[in-house]
């Protein structure tokens, strides 16, 4: 089977404001993501991609074009890799988000965890949102191996929670344990599915050899992963 490369979306401007920007239209890339998107076609040089998804979200688009342009492709939309479908809590500050009850169960039992619609933004549960995004990334490489074979290289541009979910099933871990996982703005991680299992190349690989340490924060929330996906600069905001 092909080799998938999952990319996060460079850092939006909602990750800058701190608000969970969900399916909200009109959120593209700040100044330091489109920095990022541009660094992709470095950092992935020589890297011999036959196919491009993506979410069809603005941040997603923005963060996919310089590596088209650089490889001659179009970059394909696809519904199964767009963002988790927050609902009510779409565009809410995260800081306001993790005083709601349900915070507590998106953090420790999320496959429990369904996220309320609104009369403009549909919920859905985190069991529902893992299993689209593993069956499309599925969809899309075994039509990547019988197009191009076995050693075929493609990428799908996404989303922070979409991104954990499909390594989670990867390494076989639990969806409960998927907070365990961090996918930060920007990054790359890498699975091949082979005929027997999904193997798991890289993760969150941001292109640096530093790490920074976190921001102080709220200690009630220290242990917990932002929903949506942090914003890279180590703090819940």
């Amino acid at each position: 089977m092909a080799y998938c490369i999952l990319i996060r979306h460079g850092r939006s401007t909602a990750n800058t404001q701190g608000v969970l920007a969900g399916c909200a239209p009109g959120i593209g890339l700040d100044e330091i993501g489109r920095d990022q998107a541009d660094a992709l076609v470095d950092r992935l040089a020589g890297t011999p991609f036959v196919h491009l998804a993506s979410s069809p979200l603005q941040r997603c688009l923005e963060t996919a074009e310089p590596l088209a342009a650089a490889h001659g492709l179009t970059v394909q939309e696809h519904e199964g890799i767009g963002e988790c479908r927050y609902g009510a809590w779409t565009g809410r500050p995260i800081k306001e988000l993790a005083e709601e009850p349900l915070w507590r169960v998106v953090q420790d039992r999320p496959t429990e965890a369904t996220f309320p619609s609104s009369d403009e933004y549909p919920g859905e549960s985190i069991a529902q949102m893992s299993a689209r995004a593993v069956a499309a990334v599925a969809e899309i490489d075994a039509a990547v191996t019988a197009e191009h074979g076995p050693h075929a290289v493609w990428a799908a541009f996404s989303h922070g929670d979409i991104i954990k979910s499909v390594l989670a099933h990867a390494v076989g871990t639990s969806l409960d344990d998927f907070q365990r996982l961090h996918v930060d703005p920007g990054s790359i991680s890498a699975i091949h599915f082979t005929d027997t299992r999904p193997m798991l190349l890289r993760t969150n690989d941001t292109g640096t050899s530093t790490l920074q340490p976190p921001r102080p924060k709220d200690a009630s929330t220290a242990g917990d992963a932002t929903v949506g996906g942090g914003t890279g600069l180590g703090s819940q905001s």
